[in-house]
């Protein structure tokens, strides 16, 4: 459902925020405000929590992606990743998050040169594991390099660090790890929407942005200021937009309302 007028407009979002995405990794960091992406939902998905702000918008929000939503299991992930994260050019291959390449959809598994199925939410920050769930939700599910995926580990995500050997431009350091700059800012709306759905109302713990690293077992990753950073400074694009609508339509039936609505990460943190 991705409209011409929308990509166009996406394409000019992408080239005003150009300079700020060259700094990502300063500490003061300027960017083009957040703005929606689609109001195409406003009057249906979203018609309780459009308006709203803080507390209530967030309440709003989990329970209009909480409900009625289709589970799939840890081993169905594998197939559901091959469509969700379908490398545009070619249909064959899949986009790796953090590194950015494009592999054959046939190379998923556990050895060397393999993608895997990476927790963006390291499934240990809340102990949810690989559980229909939490451990299953597509929209913070993403392929990525075995080797660069090991080096994320469960580590939370913060600025700086040294390269990530085959992560595209990715850093990290003893405690945090840093995407390459086109992932930023999928990676915050990924965190910031688990936080909204899983608030330890269902059986799972209560997921939240906090502002600390080493957050090990604990229901936080960090760095929430950074996040937020993040969001401003890549809006979503358009195999973003593209992944959240075949979720929506195909898989589990809801949104990841901060890619339709970036400026409501600051509308509610």
């Amino acid at each position: 459902m991705l409209a011409t007028t929308r990509i166009r407009r996406w394409k000019q979002v992408a080239l005003a925020t150009a300079t700020a995405l060259a700094g990502l990794t300063a500490s003061t960091l300027t960017a083009t405000p957040a703005a929606a992406t689609t109001t195409a939902y406003d009057t249906t998905y979203y018609k309780n929590a459009v308006g709203k702000t803080g507390t209530n918008l967030k309440s709003s929000l989990h329970t209009i992606i909480s409900a009625n939503v289709s589970k799939i299991s840890y081993s169905a992930v594998w197939n559901a990743l091959k469509v969700t994260d379908q490398d545009p050019n070619n249909s064959n291959n899949v986009i790796l998050l953090y590194s950015g390449v494009s592999r054959s959809k046939s190379l998923n598994g556990g050895d060397l040169g393999d993608w895997n199925r990476e927790h963006t939410w390291a499934k240990s920050h809340g102990d949810f594991g690989e559980v229909t769930g939490p451990g299953t939700d597509l929209h913070h599910l993403r392929p990525a390099d075995v080797q660069v995926n090991s080096i994320r580990g469960n580590k939370d995500f913060d600025n700086g660090g040294s390269t990530v050997s085959g992560g595209g431009g990715s850093l990290t350091d003893s405690d945090s790890f840093a995407p390459r700059d086109a992932d930023k800012g999928d990676v915050a709306r990924m965190i910031l929407y688990m936080a909204v759905r899983y608030d330890g109302g269902d059986g799972f713990a209560d997921l939240e942005p906090n502002e600390k690293v080493n957050n090990g077992s604990n229901p936080y990753m960090g760095k929430l200021s950074v996040l937020k950073a993040w969001n401003e400074a890549d809006p979503p694009s358009a195999f973003e937009e593209r992944r959240n609508q075949v979720v929506y339509d195909t898989y589990q039936h809801n949104r990841n309302p901060f890619i339709d609505h970036p400026e409501w990460v600051e509308a509610i943190w």
